[in-house]
């Protein structure tokens, strides 16, 4: 299949190409109009296919339930947002929800399905910090524990590919060197550290921050917390939920001029509630949210925000058109950094000969005209 577009994301930069698919591959790229095309999608941009590592479900089905079907419908429907690859995410819970949720990613991996390529797993505590839990569930909170963790990635035949802790409770940071050193990204998220313990964690292997200004220790000139870590280190990488709501624009346009092109990451954080209808009561980790109007997502009665309801392709449009992120940055933020991130580099991430073809095409109001899931087309 050749398929070609005026505006085609190579190099950090839109220029005119032509595109040729070959079962699940790119298999070249050429002039525009080198060739008869099968598909001419004009002045439509064409993007890497975005990549979310931080999701927790949508269409009613939240990672923890542990359900094949309900994983299956999330991952064939997703491309109608562009994304091509995706991270599932538990949510704090007690053991047994935890080793029936991995578990049921690893089937569902093994068994087959279709849509978006589910690079592994997100494991968003149980190792977190009570007083930074944020919507995490109290009761379920736990101590890192190398002996646990090992018996989750048992579960999860080895999926589990990104974690989430608390470092300053990782005592000697045993947990952190543990997945460091067995292929697992470990990102400091819902917790209290100070500057100085985030700086003894990179040390330690700590390679990411979790959805960075929510769920941490904020900056402040005499104690630069967490937020201040991930401002200052360029060279870790950031998740940042780019829904307005989390984080003001302007606070987004900052953490993009500290982190630069090369190191942030776009995520949603969504739950099960996206594409279901505001108002309407869900749970998360057992305990009832509330989405109200705007998609934003509560613990029900409080204020404490519970997750999104984003979508990536909306997250795009806000970071360029209204936080005023360059736009090779926030491109970036969706495609080739969480790729590096989970070292993957190699096949996803952009556009390229010998890459997966997945591929996003975007009209000018940042609608999805299609996706190319590993050579699979969809379109809304």
């Amino acid at each position: 299949m050749l398929i070609q577009s005026k505006r085609v994301w190579i190099a950090g930069q839109f220029i005119t190409a032509q595109i040729e698919i070959e079962q699940q591959s790119i298999k070249g790229i050429y002039p525009y109009g080198s060739f008869d095309c099968d598909i001419d999608y004009g002045n439509n941009r064409i993007l890497p296919g975005f990549i979310d590592i931080h999701t927790h479900g949508a269409y009613g089905y939240d990672t923890n339930d542990g359900e094949p079907e309900g994983l299956r419908h999330w991952m064939s429907h997703i491309p109608e947002e562009g994304v091509t690859s995706i991270l599932p995410t538990t949510v704090t819970q007690l053991p047994d929800v935890l080793t029936k949720a991995v578990a049921n990613v690893a089937d569902v991996i093994e068994t087959g399905y279709e849509g978006a390529e589910i690079l592994g797993i997100h494991f968003e505590g149980p190792y977190l910090d009570m007083d930074y839990k944020g919507a995490q569930p109290p009761e379920a909170i736990a101590v890192p524990s190398v002996e646990q963790f090992r018996s989750y990635q048992e579960a999860a035949k080895g999926w589990i590919k990104y974690i989430t802790l608390s470092p300053e409770h990782d005592e000697n940071f045993a947990l952190t060197h543990y997945c460091s050193q067995n292929g697992i990204v470990v990102s400091m998220g819902h917790s209290s550290s100070s500057y100085s313990d985030a700086l003894m964690a990179i040390a330690n292997g700590a390679a990411s921050m979790t959805h960075v200004y929510n769920g941490m220790t904020p900056l402040h000139h005499r104690n630069p917390g967490l937020v201040g870590t991930a401002l200052r280190v360029r060279d870790i990488y950031g998740e940042v939920i780019a829904d307005g709501h989390h984080s003001h624009t302007a606070a987004l346009n900052v953490f993009f001029q500290g982190k630069g092109r090369d190191y942030a990451i776009m995520i949603t954080d969504s739950l099960r509630a996206k594409y279901g209808r505001p108002g309407a009561h869900y749970q998360l980790g057992g305990h009832d949210i509330e989405i109200d109007a705007s998609g934003l997502a509560r613990l029900s009665g409080t204020d404490t925000i519970a997750g999104s309801t984003l979508r990536m392709n909306q997250g795009l449009r806000i970071l360029i058109e209204e936080a005023g992120v360059p736009v090779d940055a926030a491109i970036n933020a969706c495609t080739i950094n969480p790729a590096r991130c989970l070292h993957v580099d190699d096949r996803k991430g952009k556009i390229c000969a010998g890459y997966d073809a997945d591929l996003v095409v975007l009209e000018d109001d940042y609608s999805v005209q299609a996706t190319y899931c590993r050579g699979r087309k969809y379109e809304f």
